[in-house]
């Protein structure tokens, strides 16, 4: 059996273990090494990789590799694997951005309306914004018109609602990207 060795927090083997073993002058970011950013990198990437595919893509055994990952997800550096949707195939041709400016700015009203945000399947992301307005919302629909009566019939009806601003995507340059992660990569 691998003697254990101890990092702050954790508990790994030798076999280089969630936290484990790093090179020397290798400094971990934010509790990962190397092997775990090249597990995060690769995930993103491909979420579907065997395990014995991911620990050959990132150079360690299959075990310790496996152990890296179920450490990453109960830690809640990976909270998920999805599928991508090409959103056109299945008939969703709008993307709108709707800033959205609320009546009254106070914890009781801004909850209100992020609960009813949060329950439209319509809004693929919401996110507080800086400068003029209080949120800016990812709206899919399946073409202009459906977009306009979701918002009338829907969106203006929401608590605090005071106006809506849109713009419409005229086409994607970049999305579903994978997060960059080379901050968490040791300097060389």
């Amino acid at each position: 059996m691998a003697p254990k060795k101890t990092v702050p927090g954790k508990t790994t083997d030798a076999a280089g273990g969630p936290g484990g073993p790093t090179e020397p002058g290798e400094r971990p970011v934010l509790g990962l090494d190397r092997y775990d950013v090249a597990i995060l990198r690769e995930l993103q990437q491909e979420a579907r990789l065997s395990n014995t595919e991911l620990a050959a893509r990132i150079g360690l055994s299959a075990a310790p590799t496996w152990r890296r990952v179920k450490w990453l997800e109960q830690q809640g550096y990976i909270t998920g694997y999805r599928a991508e949707l090409d959103r056109r195939k299945i008939g969703l041709g709008v993307l709108a951005f709707v800033r959205v400016d609320a009546e009254r700015n106070n914890a009781e009203a801004t909850s209100a309306l992020e609960e009813a945000i949060r329950r439209l399947p319509e809004v693929v992301a919401c996110h507080y914004i800086s400068g003029a307005g209080t949120f800016e919302l990812q709206v899919l629909a399946t073409d202009l018109d459906a977009f306009s009566r979701w918002s009338m019939q829907t969106l203006f009806r929401v608590p605090n609602v005071k106006d809506l601003h849109t713009s419409s995507s005229l086409g994607g340059v970049k999305s579903g990207a994978a997060l960059p992660l080379s901050h968490l990569e040791p300097a060389r």
